[in-house]
C-alpha cells in the first residue's frame, strides 16, 4: 500500500501550489505484517492478549512472572520532523532579466526571475522595493522547486575512508555470523496475532544486497502462523517465489487461534484459508522443513496425506509436535497410515504427542521402534504400552522423557526401562507424575527401587502423585546435589522435606560425628520444589514458616520457587509472614507458586534468570510439557507448559 504525504506550499496567493511526495513501502511483508502489507508502523490501539497466550518476559525482575506483550522497541517511537529547506546563506541573491522573444532589444518588456545558479539569492521576499521588502507573505520559490530551470546539484566529495558499496565491515562478516546478528531483531507474533512486527527487519531488508539475503533467511527460516489469513498470504508468496520455500526450517502453529478473525466454524470453513489441501501444498513447497509444530486448533487440518508427507516425504524433518490433538478425525488419519509401508527408520529425533489421548496403542508400537535418533519424547496422557516403551531402539539417546499420566504403563516395566535401557543413560528431564486421585504409578516400594538407578545427569525430576515415606529422603538427598527441579509425591511431612536442605542433627557428641557430618555436607542445587500434592490440611503453614524449618529461610537458597495448590495460594497471598520472610505469591492459570523476592542483591544475590539449555527456550521453572524446538514459549504451548496441571 502506497503512503502519500502532501507537503504544504507557502507562496504568492495567485501562485499557490501543492506537491506530493510518494514513499513506496517495501513490498516484502512476510511474515512480519501480512494483514497490512507495507505498513511500517503498528496500530496505535493497544494489543489485546489472545486466549492461552503465555510470554516469558521478565518485567518485574521476579521468577515465574508472565506477560503477554512483546512489541518492537522501535515501532512506537515518535518521529522527529526534518527541515529540508535550504538556509538563506545557501540561496542566491541575484536575479536575471529575460528579454521578450518578440523584442529582444527591449528593456521595457520582459521579466525578472531568480537565477538558480547565481550566488546569494534568498527568494522573492528578500527583494527590496524603495528600501523595503515587497511582502513577507511571499514564499521561497526555489525551496519549493517552482523555478524556470533545474538547479545544478553540487557534486559531493567522496569520503576516502568510506568503503565502496558491498564492502562495509558488517557486509564482510561470514553469513553464519551475520544471520545470528539479524536473528536478534526477529520478533515472534504478538499475542493478538495482528499487530505489526519485525518493523526493524524491513529497514535492514532494503539496506544492501548482502543484508537483503541475510534478512530474507531470518524472515523465512522460522515461520509463525497466528491465524489463517497469514497462512494464506504466506502460501501465496511461496507459490509465486518457490525459492523462498527452500529457506523455511520451521512451521510453528503453536500461536494459532482461529477465533482471531472468525468467530464461528462456518466462517472459517467458508474462507478456506487453512485446509488439509492448502497445508499439504505448503509442505510440498518447503522441502527442507525440519520442525513442524502443531496443536489442537489445527487437528482437523492434519489428514492422512499430511501425516504421510511428514513421516515419509520430508527426509530432513527432525521435530514433530501434535500437542493436544485428540479429535476423531486426527485419530482416523493416524490409524489409516499405519497400514502404509513404513521405512525401517525415521529421521525424527524430537517427538511430542502430549495429551493425544485418543491415539490407540498401535500408533506407539509402530512409531517408537523406528526412532533411532530420538532425544526428546513426550507421551504425557497417552495410551503408550509397556511393549511400545521397550521397543525404543538402543542407539537412541533420550535426554527428555515425559511419561506422566500414562495409565497403561506398569511400575516394574518403567523401573526396568530406566535402570537398564541404554537409550536413557543421559536423561536430563524425567516426568513420572500422576494424578493420585485417579491413578498411582509408583508406591513406596517402587520408589525404593527407582530412585537409586536414576542417572546423575538429571536436572528435572517429577515424582508427583507417588506414595512416599520418610525413608525416601535419604535416597533423594544425593539427587538434590545436581537436580534443579524436584516434584515430590504425597504422604511426606514438612520435617521430612526439610531434611533435603539441611544436614541431620546428631546429639552424640562423644566421637564428634555431628561435626564430621556438618563438614561433609554438600549443599543442594534445587531451584524449584513442587509441593502441589499437599492440600491445606496436609501442609501445615505454621510449621512451614516456623523458626525451626529451613525451607522458607534465606539459607535455603538457591531455592527460588515453591509450587503449591491454588487453594493455598489464596491464603498465602494475604499472609504478612510470607512477605516478611522474603517471598511472594503468584499464579498463572490453574497453578500457583511462592517466589523468593530479591530485595537486596548484595545479600540475597542476583536472581537467576531461569534460562537453561535443557529447557530449550523456556525461562521458568516447573514445565509440564517437553519443548521440541528452541523457541520462546507462547500460545497453546505456553498454556500446556505453565498454566495447566498434569
Amino acid at each position: 500500500m502506497d503512503q502519500t504525504t502532501i507537503s504544504p506550499v507557502v507562496g504568492h496567493p495567485s501562485q499557490q501550489h501543492s506537491t506530493a511526495k510518494l514513499t513506496q513501502s517495501p513490498t516484502l511483508d512476510l511474515p512480519d505484517n501480512m494483514d497490512q502489507p507495507g505498513s511500517a508502523t503498528p496500530p496505535e490501539k493497544p494489543s489485546r492478549s489472545s486466549f492461552s497466550s503465555v510470554r516469558e518476559i521478565d518485567l518485574l525482575d521476579m521468577a515465574q512472572t508472565f506477560t503477554s506483550t512483546k512489541i518492537s522497541s522501535y515501532s512506537r517511537q515518535a518521529e522527529e520532523a526534518i527541515d529540508d529547506q535550504p538556509s538563506p546563506q545557501e540561496m542566491a541573491t541575484q536575479t536575471q532579466f529575460v528579454p521578450p522573444v518578440t523584442q529582444p532589444n527591449s528593456k521595457l518588456h520582459g521579466c525578472w526571475f531568480p537565477a538558480v545558479a547565481a550566488d546569494g539569492f534568498q527568494g522573492w521576499k528578500q527583494i527590496g522595493v524603495r528600501g523595503k521588502q515587497a511582502s513577507k507573505s511571499y514564499g521561497d520559490l526555489q525551496a519549493l522547486k517552482i523555478v524556470w530551470s533545474t538547479p545544478v546539484t553540487p557534486a559531493k566529495k567522496k569520503d576516502p575512508e568510506r568503503p565502496a558499496p558491498g564492502h562495509s565491515s558488517i557486509e564482510k562478516l561470514p553469513t553464519e555470523i551475520l544471520s545470528n546478528i539479524i536473528d536478534h531483531l526477529v520478533l515472534d507474533v504478538p499475542p493478538n496475532g495482528i499487530s505489526a512486527r519485525n518493523v526493524d527487519l524491513m529497514c535492514v531488508l532494503l539496506t544492501s544486497r548482502t543484508l537483503h539475503s541475510a534478512t530474507l533467511n531470518a524472515l523465512y527460516k522460522n515461520i509463525t502462523i497466528p491465524h489463517s489469513r497469514i497462512f494464506r498470504k504466506f502460501l501465496s508468496h511461496l507459490s509465486q517465489n518457490k525459492e523462498l520455500g527452500t529457506i523455511v526450517r520451521r512451521l510453528d502453529f503453536s500461536h494459532f487461534n482461529p477465533t482471531t478473525l472468525f468467530f464461528t466454524a462456518s466462517e472459517r470453513a467458508t474462507t478456506r484459508n487453512l485446509t488439509p489441501e492448502t497445508l499439504m501444498q505448503c509442505l510440498e513447497l518447503t522441502p527442507f522443513l525440519r520442525e513442524f509444530l502443531a496443536q489442537e486448533y489445527i487437528e482437523d487440518e492434519i489428514d492422512a496425506n499430511v501425516l504421510r508427507k511428514l513421516f515419509f516425504g520430508l527426509e530432513r524433518l527432525q521435530a514433530v509436535d501434535f500437542c493436544g490433538c485428540s479429535s476423531s478425525s486426527f485419530k482416523k488419519a493416524f490409524e489409516s497410515i499405519l497400514l502404509s509401508d513404513w521405512p525401517e527408520a525415521l529421521s525424527i529425533s524430537r517427538l511430542s504427542l502430549h495429551k493425544c489421548i485418543t491415539l490407540p496403542a498401535s500408533v506407539f508400537e509402530t512409531l517408537l521402534p523406528r526412532l533411532g535418533n530420538l532425544t526428546h519424547l513426550d507421551l504425557s496422557g497417552t495410551r503408550v504400552t509397556d511393549e511400545a516403551l521397550q521397543s525404543i531402539p538402543h542407539n537412541a539417546k533420550i535426554t527428555h522423557l515425559n511419561l506422566s499420566k500414562c495409565k497403561l504403563l506398569t511400575a516394574d516395566v518403567v523401573i526396568d526401562f530406566l535402570g537398564t535401557h541404554p537409550a536413557v543413560r543421559e536423561l536430563v528431564f524425567l516426568s513420572l507424575g500422576t494424578d493420585a486421585r485417579s491413578h498411582q504409578l509408583l508406591d513406596d516400594d517402587d520408589l525404593a527401587k527407582l530412585i537409586p538407578v536414576l542417572p546423575q545427569t538429571l536436572r528435572s525430576l517429577s515424582l508427583k502423585g507417588s506414595k512416599m515415606t520418610a525413608s525416601h529422603i535419604d535416597l533423594l538427598r544425593p539427587l538434590t546435589k545436581h537436580l534443579e527441579e524436584l516434584a515430590l509425591g504425597r504422604r511426606l511431612k514438612i520435617a521430612d522435606i526439610d531434611r533435603l536442605f539441611v544436614p541431620d542433627e546428631n546429639n552424640n557428641d562423644d566421637d564428634g560425628e555431628d561435626l564430621e557430618g556438618q563438614l561433609e555436607w554438600v549443599p543442594h542445587t534445587l531451584k524449584y520444589l513442587d509441593l502441589s500434592d499437599y492440600t491445606a490440611a496436609e501442609l501445615d503453614l505454621i510449621t512451614l514458616f516456623e523458626r525451626g524449618t529451613s525451607i522458607m529461610k534465606r539459607h535455603s537458597a538457591p531455592l527460588e520457587v515453591v509450587e503449591v495448590t491454588d487453594e493455598l495460594h489464596a491464603r498465602l497471598a494475604r499472609s504478612p509472614v510470607v512477605r516478611k520472610l522474603g517471598w511472594t505469591a503468584t499464579e498463572n492459570g490453574s497453578r500457583a507458586w511462592l517466589v523468593r523476592v530479591h530485595h537486596d542483591p548484595a545479600a540475597d544475590g542476583p536472581r537467576d534468570s531461569g534460562l537453561r539449555s535443557w529447557k530449550t527456550g523456556a525461562a521458568f521453572w516447573g514445565m509440564r510439557k517437553v519443548p521440541v524446538a528452541a523457541a520462546e514459549v507462547g500460545g497453546m504451548y505456553g498454556s500446556y507448559m505453565f498454566q495447566r496441571k498434569l
